[in-house]
């Protein structure tokens, strides 16, 4: 089976699952890139690190761009490698095995995907704002929807108002939950400018904009998240993407498919830890045998297995579906669902058959423990995912 075939069928044969040809390959182009240059570059960096710095960054980055790991979730017509979202998964899976995964994949390599909505956007916003992405001259930009209100039902919790003034927008509030905020160059945020879903727009705003602050928000992850505030932030209405009150259907043509690349990355964690964990109980010396040896731990590590197959071929089916043009509404909220859950019940069983030396700096458990349990509420959490679903089986 080729890609070329990919829309032609409905789906692989019962029991025989195989990816393409086509991604098989670009797997072990994304594992030779992450054991070569990866591997090596985090391990000069501390354990809770979060990023490179760019001087580091940016030839990774290039050597990256080199072997055509490169924008690739940006459609082809932008400039981008145009991967299909199954492709997207199989590339995030192996970018998130390194200690910075979860939030760093690959450290930041495989960069050039300007926020989706940005292909909605004007010729002249997409030129100005998203190109430098796509060329490497501009940082990622971040996405702001959660507010403190509610960040599970942003329709109903958005309240960051944006008033019209002439040809501008005065924006007044904050948001929260933001990543990537500290050193983006600009970002998308979405505000209300009217009532209900229909009231929702969303606006570009650049770096240090006279009125808009930023606030570094601790949290449990080694990773963290930013509050903005907007007083009186006033913005060209030519940052306005697309209608005014288009916002909410902006946002919703592409969280749908993110939900399925979402899952990938604690997909790719768990099985880093099982693999680790399944090394270290054969090698484990324990009241005269090997660990491995002891049917509580192996059957542990058999369950872990089971799941972790079970959550990978959820989320291919989810992603297969998408590329042939389904809705995948469900299917992106059972492979985030149980994918996030699943990885991180697998990590807390890797530190439990590592015992104190899982809960050391020593591995990166501990990290990816705390890491996978931020995933668990982003991008929707599991009970907003259960609620979808639910829906579904009521109809």
């Amino acid at each position: 089976m080729t890609v070329d075939t990919v829309t032609d069928v409905e789906g692989p044969p019962l029991g025989s699952w195989e990816l393409p040809e086509e991604l098989r390959m670009l797997r072990e182009t994304v594992r030779r890139f992450m054991e070569r240059e990866v591997h090596p570059l985090e391990a000069t960096l501390p354990h809770d690190a979060a990023g490179l710095p760019r001087d580091q960054l940016i030839p990774l980055q290039e050597k990256a761009r080199g072997l055509g790991l490169w924008a690739l979730q940006t459609p082809e017509e932008y400039g981008g490698a145009g991967l299909s979202v199954l492709g997207q998964v199989v590339v995030a899976e192996e970018a998130a095995k390194c200690r910075m995964g979860a939030f760093f994949p690959a450290l930041g390599a495989f960069g050039g995907n300007p926020p989706n909505v940005m292909f909605k956007a004007s010729a002249e916003q997409f030129e100005k704002f998203a190109q430098p992405i796509l060329d490497g001259t501009m940082t990622k930009a971040y996405t702001a929807i959660s507010e403190a209100n509610g960040g599970s039902d942003p329709a109903r919790a958005i309240s960051l108002r944006a008033v019209r003034d002439g040809d501008h927008y005065v924006l007044n509030g904050s948001k929260m939950w933001t990543s990537h905020a500290e050193n983006a160059d600009w970002g998308v945020v979405y505000a209300r400018t009217g009532e209900g879903r229909a009231g929702i727009s969303c606006f570009i705003v650049e770096k240090d904009t006279p009125g808009m602050s930023l606030h570094r928000i601790g949290v449990m992850a080694s990773f963290s998240p930013f509050e903005l505030h907007f007083d009186d932030v006033r913005l060209p209405a030519s940052n306005l993407i697309g209608a005014e009150g288009g916002g909410f259907r902006l946002a919703s043509d592409f969280l749908i498919y993110s939900r399925i690349i979402y899952a990938a990355g604690p997909i790719g964690i768990a099985q880093e830890a099982l693999d680790a964990a399944c090394r270290w109980a054969k090698e484990r010396e324990v009241f005269g045998g090997k660990l491995s040896d002891k049917q509580g731990i192996a059957w542990m590590l058999v369950d872990a297995e089971v799941e972790l197959r079970a959550a990978r071929l959820l989320m291919y089916q989810a992603a297969w579906n998408a590329d042939l043009g389904k809705d995948v509404k469900v299917d992106a909220s059972i492979a985030k669902m149980y994918g996030t859950e699943v990885a991180y019940k697998i990590i807390d069983k890797c530190i439990q058959i590592h015992g104190a030396l899982g809960l050391s700096d020593e591995l990166p458990l501990e990290r990816w423990f705390r890491d996978l349990r931020v995933k668990r509420l982003g991008e929707g959490a599991t009970e907003v995912q259960r609620v979808v679903i639910a829906r579904e089986l009521f109809k």
